[in-house]
């Protein structure tokens, strides 16, 4: 037997049929990760005994339950099923809008898209949602770009290049289509999933098998930094621990080979402004679970879902007062960011959009350097939003271009 070591042990995780009942092996996935920290626990029991020989005759194991986290760098498409857990919904593509015809015109930030006939807004196109225009003959400067979009009525949509080149006003190009890349999830109104998954730790080098079964998200965090990687960090409440010497998940999809977003590449939009002062962000998404422990079994039979709710920090320098004056005034206020892996125009993005937030504080440090402020916020409900309106009624959707 061998002594195991981080870099030879793999994560593999794949989605259960039935709670806490560890799937078949085929089309499992392999898992990128800084690390891995999911183990089997168990309460314990002391005696309470008072005995004349003044000390402790038993202890006992009781109910097991598995914790613990994939801390990992966000890439599009790695973490996209433990997204859509949290969220309580799986991800799903709006449709293209095919066979429309263009005009671009507008200024740079704000460039405008009109279409001649339909509705962007019944066609499910929303404020921070990232586009392209992927078919018909325009000039190249404006084809397979990222947009992000910042408005939206039925025939126009205004947006801006996420990686900050300049489009061509031209049109109408007929026979255009507007795509919205990848797929989108959000904390749905109706029909929320209920998702949990078996996740194996393969350490071949031993050789042992750990596969945790019952495992439900019970959090996300996202950083990002303004130097250094955006970072993402998966926790869970999981059923049990089985082991093995034999590897389970034998043969899964390997890894996503998408690059790794940094915060420097991306746009953020802060109440309606593109904002250039952030020093940091991130965005916490807590999904609830608990288990009740029952007599005559060692597990948790069951996990009830709780509310998902959103909270995150941004930190900015202290150039303006905007988000000051909105902590000041309990002004309601809106979020949306992108992040790419690189900046290419068509790059891979995963994107946040929070339609309605309210800002918690507004602390500023001091010494002799730049002054900044830290500005913590609860993402609420965006009861403004809907089917055939400019936002999404929800706290959050994530749209990733690889999911």
């Amino acid at each position: 037997m061998g002594t195991a070591s981080g870099i030879f042990k793999q994560v593999k995780y794949k989605k259960e049929v039935t709670y806490g009942v560890v799937p078949v092996a085929a089309s499992s996935q392999a898992i990128r990760r800084v690390t891995s920290s999911l183990d089997m626990t168990k309460d314990t029991y002391q005696s309470g005994e008072i005995r004349p020989d003044f000390q402790m005759a038993d202890y006992r194991h009781g109910t097991r339950k598995v914790g613990g986290a994939i801390n990992g760098e966000l890439s599009a498409g790695t973490y996209k099923d433990f997204m859509a857990a949290a969220l309580k919904k799986v991800f799903a593509a709006t449709a293209p809008i095919t066979g429309a015809s263009i005009t671009i015109g507008g200024v740079a930030g704000a460039w405008t898209f009109t279409r001649a006939a339909g509705s962007f807004l019944t066609d499910g196109v929303k404020v921070g949602d990232v586009i392209a225009l992927t078919a018909g003959t325009f000039n190249v400067a404006n084809s397979n770009k990222n947009i992000m979009v910042t408005n939206v009525t039925a025939l126009v949509l205004t947006g801006l290049v996420v990686n900050g080149t300049v489009l061509v006003t031209e049109g109408p190009i007929t026979g255009a289509t507007v795509t919205v890349r990848g797929k989108k999830s959000l904390v749905p109104q109706t029909a929320h999933t209920d998702e949990s998954f078996s996740i194996e730790h393969w350490y071949p080098d031993v050789p042992t098998s750990e596969v945790f079964s019952g495992c439900k998200v019970s959090k996300l965090g996202f950083g990002l930094p303004p130097t250094g990687m955006a970072t993402c960090a998966v926790e869970f409440m999981g059923k049990d621990g089985l082991t093995s010497a034999a590897e389970y998940f034998t043969a899964p999809t390997p890894v996503t080979a998408t690059g790794v977003m940094a915060a420097v590449n991306g746009v953020l939009r802060v109440g309606g402004v593109t904002v250039a002062n952030v020093t940091g962000l991130s965005i916490d998404v807590v999904s609830g679970q608990s288990g009740e422990p029952t007599v005559g079994s060692n597990t948790v039979a069951f996990q009830a879902a709780g509310r998902v709710l959103v909270t995150g920090q941004i930190t900015a320098t202290f150039d303006s007062t905007a988000l000051r004056d909105a902590f000041y005034n309990e002004t309601e206020i809106s979020l949306y960011a992108v992040f790419t892996a690189d900046n290419s125009a068509l790059s891979d993005f995963v994107a946040f959009s929070m339609g309605r937030i309210k800002v918690g504080g507004a602390a500023k440090d001091d010494g002799e350097k730049t002054i900044i402020q830290t500005f913590p916020f609860q993402a609420l409900l965006n009861i403004a939003g809907g089917a055939a309106l400019a936002t999404d009624l929800t706290t959050l959707a994530i749209q990733d271009s690889a999911a």
